[in-house]
């Protein structure tokens, strides 16, 4: 069979200036092939890829176990409501349950989603005059009304008003604080582990054990967004497992389904029946096609061994980013765990990604003035060396 020949990247930003709605801030490239960390435009350029997409493809590019897992489920079964049992479904949830803390699952699309069923299920378990939730500055859960609500962060609420009423913010690391903004009407305390959009701020061990210590003594949930963190970017299946911590709920999605949509609220088994019949439901949550995506995302970590691949290369980036920073006056900080990686400079963070992009490497900044790599735990030493010398090339260009 011939080769699909594509569009040029001029044809297609022309299709989306008169077709599609403008909500995304697009690079002027049509992509149209992926394998491993290596993407490719129409014109035949290949970019290596430390953002793949945008957290989704913990895997890389089409990872082979789970390109065979889904194009078998789809030539047997694509799609059945949720009022029917699925095999693979359940067995997903098992795999989940096992790795985690012994969790029940409730299974959507994306963060968001999963972030408004451990919302729901807040409310839901808690007595009928206890509804706030705490949530923390610089946070990011989600664009729909209410997982946006408890996003602190501002920039993202204007003129979207009046938003739902019962999120309270507190700092980011103040323990003191948060505790003083607890009362008789307070059901639950809701924070990444580390926090993603916000800058790759990793939460220290005492501060998330603080957060537990008072939770149970106010009969409050715990409830950890792991839509970045989890199934394995950190280096152990969960972002908690690394600080002693048990949340009574964590939310997943980007990479729970190795670059397919999908997304997972895991819970405690005697806190998922307040989640009752009626009260929250998914259309897709869970379709044979995640499921199968996502079964064959777990076995395929474990099989080639990727969590201790992601703890090497953390180490390695550590050591890279360490060298790079040594002779760089821009970079205030690098923060690792696992292949999440930030880099905060000194100054705006965008010329920075252009300038990679010149040089065809694929990143990202969040917060303003933080590089944010969220590379495949797949990812080879020689792949993490040529990317870190275009970023120092990069870098060494923007300080000129």
């Amino acid at each position: 069979m011939a080769p699909k020949e594509h569009l040029s990247s001029s044809d297609t930003v022309g299709l989306f200036e008169k077709y599609v709605v403008g909500n995304y801030r697009r690079y002027p490239i049509n992509l149209v092939r992926g394998q491993d960390s290596f993407v490719w435009d129409s014109e035949g350029n290949r970019y290596l890829d430390f953002f793949p997409g945008w957290g989704c493809n913990l895997l890389g590019h089409c990872p082979e176990p789970v390109v065979k897992a889904v194009q078998q489920q789809l030539a047997t079964l694509i799609h059945v409501p949720n009022t029917w049992h699925l095999e693979v479904q359940g067995q997903w949830a098992k795999m989940l349950s096992d790795r985690s803390f012994g969790g029940k699952a409730f299974f959507c699309n994306s963060g968001a989603e999963a972030n408004e069923a451990a919302i729901k299920l807040a409310r839901l378990h808690a007595p009928k005059d206890r509804y706030k939730i705490i949530t923390f500055e610089g946070g990011f859960h989600g664009r729909t009304l209410g997982a946006l609500t408890a996003t602190a962060q501002p920039k993202y609420h204007e003129g979207l008003g009046p938003l739902v009423g019962g999120f309270v913010y507190a700092p980011w690391g103040d323990l003191e604080a948060l505790a003083q903004l607890i009362d008789n009407e307070t059901c639950a305390i809701m924070i990444e582990p580390v926090q993603g959009e916000g800058g790759v701020r990793i939460a220290s061990r005492e501060f998330l054990q603080g957060l537990r210590k008072l939770a149970d003594e106010h009969g409050l949930l715990l409830m950890f967004d792991e839509v970045q963190t989890g199934c394995g970017r950190t280096g152990s299946w969960f972002a908690y497992q690394h600080f002693g911590v048990t949340p009574d709920v964590i939310t997943l999605a980007k990479a729970l389904c190795g670059g397919l949509a999908g997304g997972a609220m895991l819970t405690r088994p005697e806190i998922a029946p307040s989640l009752r019949p009626g009260m929250h439901a998914s259309t897709f949550g869970g379709n044979p096609i995640a499921a199968s995506a996502g079964i064959a995302t777990i076995q395929m970590i474990e099989e080639q061994g990727l969590l201790e691949r992601t703890r090497q290369l953390a180490e390695r980036f550590q050591e890279r980013l360490g060298r790079i920073q040594q002779q760089c006056e821009l970079i205030r900080e690098v923060r690792v765990l696992g292949v999440m990686i930030g880099i905060e400079l000194a100054v705006d963070g965008s010329p920075v990604v252009q300038a990679c992009l010149d040089r065809r490497l694929l990143i990202n900044c969040t917060h303003g003035t933080v590089i944010r790599l969220l590379p495949a735990m797949t990812l080879t030493d020689e792949q993490v060396d040529e990317g870190c010398d275009i970023l120092a090339a990069a870098l060494q260009q923007a300080t000129a």
